[in-house]
C-alpha cells in the first residue's frame, strides 16, 4: 500500500471527510482491520483565506508549497490538495515536489466521462468558478463548463466562506442552491460539479435531477485507487 499525502485545513470540515472516506474505502477493499496510510498536514485556514481574498497568490503558494514539501519529505507517495480553489496553484506546487499531485479536476473529469456528458455546471468559490484554471483543465478533457452569473457566484462564494467552511448548514441556503442548480440546468447543464469540498456537506444527489459530482468523494477515491494500485 502506498502512502497518501494530504494538505488539508482548507477548510478542516471537508478535510475530515477526506480522512473518513479514504479510510472507509481502503477498509472496504481490503477488509479486516486494514486502513489507509496517510500523512496529513492541516494548515491554518485563517492565513489562507486572508491571502486568497487579497489575491496574494504568491503568499498562498509559499504556504501550500512549503507544506507539500514537508508532506513529501515525510514519506508520502502522492499529494492531494484538499480544496478545489487551491488547484489554482497546483502546477507550481507540483514543481516543488517529486511525487505526483493528484489533480482534483482530472479526477472529476474521469467521473464525468463515465456519465457521457458534454456540458457541466461548476459551483465553487468565485476563484474556482471565475478564474480559468478549473474550466481550462476540464476543457482539456473536452467538457464545456458553465457557471452562475456574477450575482449568484458572489452569493455562492459568500455561503462557502461564511457558512459551509465553518460547518454551518442552513436550510435556506440549501434551497437557494437547489434553485440555482435548476437555473443552470435550464442553461444547458447536464451535470453539476460541486467544485468546493464543503458544498457536498449541503447538497446531495437527491437535491438535483441531473448527476452531481462530489469532488471531495471523487478526489478521495482517486487517492485510494493510487494507494492500492
Amino acid at each position: 500500500m502506498k502512502t497518501i499525502g494530504l494538505v488539508g485545513g482548507t477548510s478542516w470540515v471537508s478535510t475530515v471527510d477526506y480522512y473518513r472516506i479514504i479510510n472507509e474505502q481502503v477498509n472496504a477493499r481490503l477488509g479486516g482491520d486494514e486502513a489507509a496510510k496517510i500523512i496529513l498536514y492541516s494548515v491554518n485556514f485563517g492565513e489562507i483565506k486572508k491571502y486568497t481574498q487579497a489575491d496574494d497568490w504568491d503568499s498562498v503558494l509559499k504556504i501550500i508549497s512549503d507544506t507539500a514539501m514537508r508532506v513529501a519529505n515525510a514519506g508520502a507517495d502522492c499529494l492531494l490538495l484538499c480544496a478545489n480553489t487551491m488547484h489554482h496553484i497546483a502546477p507550481q506546487v507540483q514543481d516543488h515536489i517529486s511525487i505526483p499531485l493528484l489533480h482534483i479536476a482530472d479526477a472529476t473529469a474521469v467521473a464525468i466521462k463515465k456519465k457521457i456528458l458534454d456540458t457541466v455546471a461548476l459551483l465553487g468559490t468565485k476563484y474556482t468558478m471565475q478564474l480559468p484554471f478549473y474550466k481550462e483543465r476540464l476543457a482539456q478533457h473536452s467538457f464545456s463548463t458553465i457557471i452562475p452569473d456574477d450575482e449568484a457566484a458572489q452569493e455562492v462564494n459568500k455561503t462557502i466562506y461564511e457558512e459551509l467552511g465553518k460547518g454551518i448548514l442552513l436550510p435556506q441556503t440549501k434551497e437557494r442552491y437547489k434553485m440555482l442548480i435548476h437555473e443552470l440546468i435550464g442553461k444547458g447543464a447536464e451535470g453539476i460539479i460541486l467544485g468546493c469540498t464543503e458544498i457536498p456537506l449541503l447538497i446531495k444527489q437527491e437535491d438535483s435531477p441531473v448527476p452531481v459530482f462530489d469532488t471531495t468523494y471523487i478526489h478521495a477515491m482517486a487517492a485510494v485507487d493510487f494507494a492500492l494500485q
